[in-house]
């Protein structure tokens, strides 16, 4: 079987095919934004692309103008899961150690409804690969613990795979948004 850091580097190299095929991405799947049916004025928390990830910005902008709350995710420390900050596209961000903005440290801490997953890659069943650091199987698994939350991965269609290894930490998205539409997979 395939090591999950063998897959890593697969999914990273064909994730970079998928963006360089599809450069409007990000328009295409804000033209979804009217069937992901969030609760009104949800708090919804997205993420800012790094390198090739599927960008989630231009939703992320269409969600804002249909009333809801957006935030960003902060790395607080590196076993911990991560934590929310309101945001704004006018709003000032710094760059993390990893190199991904976040909003400024006296930001509103936020509780989201929804967030928004970037991915390596997905399987049929809505498990994710991701970078191995394991904060979004940590931050969901603590989300879920406290109350309701909807896990939405942003992916570019040709990310899916069959399947996908798994291990009991490893968190399920409730649906996925590729650039084809949006794909339920709980009830």
């Amino acid at each position: 079987m395939t090591s999950k850091q063998q897959l890593r580097e697969q999914a990273r190299a064909r994730r970079a095919e998928l963006a360089r095929a599809l450069p409007d991405f990000a328009a295409r799947i804000a033209a979804f934004a009217d069937e992901l049916s969030f609760p009104l004025g949800a708090n919804i928390a997205g993420t800012w692309p790094i390198r090739d990830e599927a960008d989630p910005s231009a939703l992320m902008t269409a969600l804002a103008a249909k009333g809801h709350s957006l935030a960003l995710p902060c790395i607080i420390a590196r076993e911990e899961p991560l934590q929310f900050r309101k945001w704004s596209e006018r709003d000032a961000t710094i760059v993390n150690l990893f190199g991904i903005a976040e909003p400024l440290e006296d930001a509103e801490v936020v509780a989201p409804q929804v967030v928004l997953v970037p991915m390596l890659a997905f399987d049929a069943d809505g498990y994710r690969l991701g970078y191995g650091g394991g904060y979004y199987d940590r931050t969901l698994a603590s989300l879920r613990e406290a109350g309701m939350v909807l896990a939405v991965g942003i992916a570019y269609a040709g990310q899916e795979v069959p399947r996908l290894p798994r291990k009991p930490h490893d968190e399920k998205l409730d649906l996925i948004l590729t650039e084809k539409g949006v794909r339920r997979f709980t009830p």
